[in-house]
């Protein structure tokens, strides 16, 4: 029986604590070598083994792609409340690489040795299966409270959480006809060893009970993965079951995996060399050969990867998760055919959140191509009641990117960077790409863009909306160096908008164009930029107005060379308040940027400073983070035309407000200023001060009342930056004519309104009466 399950090698490590570096390096050696899974047995009574989660979490920071997990966690010394916090605590901080590898228990008396309690094998099964409804009931964030009370365990109550950045898959290890049962009846996985087997025949004996009892539970027998431990040496000559050359562990591997359903194999070995030749020779064997025969045979199920089975709560087998009934999924057109992910599908987890957002939507579209784009606004049109959202980097404040029930159109493989001109450094960027993923491909040329401050966010929409970075003041804002963007339109045209063509459409491309149309590539006129000194420097802002103040004044004297950003961190415990801030002088003269940043260590007592020469690609790393909607804060954001002290006294008190996280200042001027406000679609050009509050995910209300401390004193809105997307802030964002000429160009190529989330002027809608270009105060 193959269960069409995708392969996976792995290794199963003596967790040893003699020599505890070399342990730590083996299984950085298995992370290079391809090897998709790292495992260590948890016995902790051992008093020659290092304990397992904290092996595990030291060895999740010091690897990179390969999967880890128990093989398998001791039950009865690991309460399982306790346990979920820390398996997705793990999870979390290694970016979805935890798996949970479970076993209800079996030397009973060092485990009672070590304070645990002796269980009958029958009661072992019914702790185990109430550790399942635990771990998985705290994994689940829907809930606002979870309790449990059981004959082995009780939790009176808790909230769940945190949730797992992926969903955690549980092997069980089992042996025994209850708890094979029970794998069928709730597991995600089979993990036995050979070893305790009596016969490689007892495999089909307990795939034959878990298949049973699977289909009794309503589950298709075919989610439940199954694992292998195994031993053996590469010796000439055959000497027993993988005790042989590399072709008789090819041959007996694949036999396992067609006719026992054996898709995890996982080798007991601490041996470099045998690890080697399993990794480099028998696993792509095993893996070229078990497709051949899949394909000859064309089976009815695909090869995936299964979600995992929840009782009662969030992950469910991947056939039985509820589709969105805002979407008619038979519709979906043909040349989207394998370009579409489901919340029944594997990768959905990693896809549907964003970085300050979680999502459920109904379907995700992971475009290839511009006409894939319009395929997808096309469908999107004809599922009226279904919200759509476009991402390509996944990190707008706002949380838009996704959404619950509708349809997500995908960018990410929109990523392409092409040079058309070396001599014009006319550069060609898909909106799917990042920011960190340009500045690195421009970086060979001696080259650089102006961008966000952070390298993961997306060029579709940060160069749609405006782009106020690293070198505003030198090199304006990211929109004021494109020359050309390719756009879908509503009614599925693809077209080029330029000075020449569409020249309408191209004005509010750059600054608006989230709401005229979906952005799959621009065309950017990048500059010379071989390096940058960047420079931060942490401050006692105990005196915070006069921080602000004086901050200001040095950047008003400052040349433009220089952008920094003000980061005001309320004191918290007796601390005193912190001002950290970030600078950038765009150039490599280094005695020049000394000059520059000199003033700022007077204006309060300096904590810490630090001044390096880089490139800027170095500055603004992808760090391809998986987005699961890790950051929970609410923006505000405005204007300021010139600091005044009264203004640096509000500022002050905004910090000292209950829900302020963070008080942001980022300079402006400089080359923004230089730019019509009616040249592009960013109307706030004449500003000195960009104000910005980090607010604790608190009501809306409350953030209301913590923002009006400022919120008078300043005029405008970066819409790009703001979590507060109520229509009667549109005007702020785009005031005035602004404002009016955004409606037109609505009419024109969005009728029917179909980009409407977010910050948007509508086709019929009308601007309040006092909306003007924004001055502050």
């Amino acid at each position: 029986m193959d269960y069409g399950h995708s392969l996976l090698f792995g290794v199963f490590l003596t967790p040893s604590a003699a020599d505890p570096e070399r342990l730590v390096q083996l299984a950085e050696w298995c992370d290079t070598l391809g090897l998709d899974l790292v495992t260590f047995q948890d016995h902790p009574y051992q008093p020659g083994f290092l304990e397992t989660w904290t092996l595990l979490s030291y060895i999740a920071a010091r690897t990179k792609r390969v999967r880890l997990a128990p093989n398998v966690a001791n039950l009865p010394l690991r309460h399982p409340a306790m346990l979920a916090r820390s398996v997705a605590s793990l999870d979390r901080l290694c970016g979805g690489r935890v798996e949970l590898g479970l076993g209800a228990g079996y030397f009973w008396d060092a485990i009672e040795g070590m304070g645990g309690r002796r269980l009958r094998p029958s009661e072992a099964v019914k702790a185990l299966s109430e550790a399942l409804d635990i771990l998985r009931g705290l994994w689940d964030t829907r809930r606002a409270f979870f309790s449990h009370e059981g004959t082995f365990y009780t939790v009176p109550g808790t909230q769940p959480g945190p949730e797992p950045a992926h969903p955690i898959n549980i092997w069980i290890g089992a042996y025994r006809p209850r708890l094979l049962r029970l794998i069928g009846q709730k597991g995600d996985g089979w993990i036995p060893s050979v070893a305790y087997l009596e016969s490689l025949a007892d495999l089909s004996t307990g795939n034959r009970i878990i298949d049973e009892a699977a289909r009794e539970a309503g589950r298709d027998p075919a989610e439940i993965r199954r694992l292998l431990n195994i031993a053996g040496r590469f010796t000439s000559r055959s000497g027993g079951f993988l005790i042989g050359p590399v072709a008789q562990w090819i041959e007996q591997l694949t036999e396992l995996a067609l006719e026992e359903g054996i898709s995890a194999f996982i080798l007991a070995s601490d041996d470099r060399a045998t690890l080697e030749r399993f990794a480099r020779e028998v696993a792509p064997a095993v893996r070229e050969r078990v497709a051949a025969e899949r394909a000859r045979r064309r089976p009815h199920r695909s090869s995936r990867e299964p979600l995992p089975l929840v009782v009662g709560g969030r992950w469910l087998r991947y056939r039985s998760v509820p589709l969105s009934p805002l979407i008619d999924y038979a519709a979906i057109p043909r040349e989207l055919a394998g370009k579409v992910v489901t919340p029944r599908d594997e990768r959905y987890d990693e896809l549907r959140s964003v970085y300050i957002a979680r999502g459920r939507p109904g379907l995700i579209v992971l475009c290839e191509s511009s006409a894939d784009v319009a395929a997808a606004l096309a469908f999107a049109q004809t599922q009226a009641d279904a919200p759509l959202s476009v991402r390509s980097g996944g990190h707008g404040i706002a949380g838009l990117a996704t959404n619950d029930g509708g349809i997500v159109i995908d960018l990410r493989k929109l990523n392409a960077i092409e040079v058309l001109d070396p001599a014009q450094r006319l550069v060609r960027i898909g909106a799917g790409a990042t920011w960190g993923e340009v500045a690195r491909a421009l970086a060979p040329y001696g080259w650089a863009m102006t961008s966000g401050n952070y390298g993961d966010v997306g060029v579709g929409g940060l160069a749609t909306a405006g782009g106020l970075g690293w070198m505003v003041r030198k090199h304006g804002l990211a929109i004021d160096h494109i020359v050309a963007v390719e756009v879908v339109l509503a009614d599925g045209r693809i077209v080029r908008a330029d000075e020449q063509s569409y020249p309408d459409l191209f004005w509010g491309m750059r600054g608006a164009g989230f709401m005229l149309g979906v952005a799959t590539a621009f065309e950017f006129r990048v500059f010379e930029l071989p390096r940058v000194v960047f420079a931060t420097i942490v401050l006692d802002a105990t005196e915070t107005a006069a921080v602000v103040q004086q901050w200001a004044e040095v950047m008003a004297q400052a040349p433009r060379e220089l952008t920094t950003f003000l980061w005001l961190v309320p004191g918290r415990r007796g601390q005193p308040p912190l001002g950290q801030l970030y600078a950038v002088f765009a150039s490599d003269d280094v005695e020049r940027a000394a000059d520059a940043l000199s003033p700022f260590l007077r204006i309060a007592p300096v904590l810490q400073e630090r001044a390096v020469l880089i490139r800027y690609a170095s500055l603004v790393p992808p760090s391809h983070d998986l987005h699961i909607g890790q950051q929970t804060v609410k923006i505000r954001n405005g204007f300021l035309q010139r600091m005044s002290s009264d203004d640096a006294r509000a500022i002050a008190a905004l910090l000292s407000e209950e829900p302020t996280v963070l008080v942001e200042l980022r300079s402006m001027g400089g080359a923004n200023a230089e730019v019509d406000p009616l040249a592009t679609a960013f109307a706030h050009r004449t500003q000195d001060v960009f104000v910005a509050a980090w607010f604790q995910p608190v009501s809306v209300e409350e953030q209301d009342r913590a923002w009006f401390v400022i919120a008078p004193r300043l005029g405008g809105l970066y819409a790009a930056y703001t979590s507060d997307v109520r229509p009667e802030r549109v005007p702020e964002a785009f005031p005035g004519e602004t404002f009016v000429r955004l409606q037109e160009l609505k009419r024109r190529y969005d009728p029917a309104h179909l980009f409407r989330r977010g910050l948007v002027v509508t086709p019929e809608s009308v601007p309040s009466a006092d909306a003007r270009l924004p001055t502050g105060r």
